[in-house]
């Protein structure tokens, strides 16, 4: 069995202890991803879509550095703290994954760690043994 870890650096991996992601085989599991920048702060504070979009594009890079790509992804759970807001998050979902759509939930939570944060995303991966 081969584990391989990513890590993104931000400070609630090194406070909490967990990485980004992981890959064990051909399977590679995703955290919840929050929208966030480089430096910690939140991405795009009160849009919902933009702050899905950034989630997605952690989530892409991170694949990518354990040898994966979006197509792998079988299951998304998305957190979110106002379901309302399903179509924004949404759209943004099918455009990162509408070519090979996964099993997904959509989930209202009560809050995130920053009050600022609308949605949480994790996924989940298998890639093929021809890939």
């Amino acid at each position: 069995m081969t584990i391989q870890r990513a890590f993104t650096g931000t400070q609630w991996e090194q406070k909490v202890g967990y990485c980004r992601a992981v890959r064990v085989d051909r399977m590679i599991f995703v955290t919840g991803t929050a929208s966030v920048e480089a430096d910690g702060t939140v991405h795009a504070p009160g849009d919902a879509y933009a702050q899905a979009v950034r989630c997605f594009e952690i989530i892409q890079n991170t694949l990518h550095e354990l040898g994966a790509e979006l197509r792998h992804v079988v299951r998304t759970r998305m957190f979110v703290t106002d379901i309302a807001r399903w179509s924004e998050f949404g759209r943004a979902h099918r455009e990162f994954l509408g070519d090979h759509p996964p099993a997904t939930s959509m989930i209202e939570i009560k809050a995130l760690i920053n009050p600022d944060m609308l949605i949480e995303i994790e996924a989940d991966a298998v890639v093929a043994p021809t890939d």
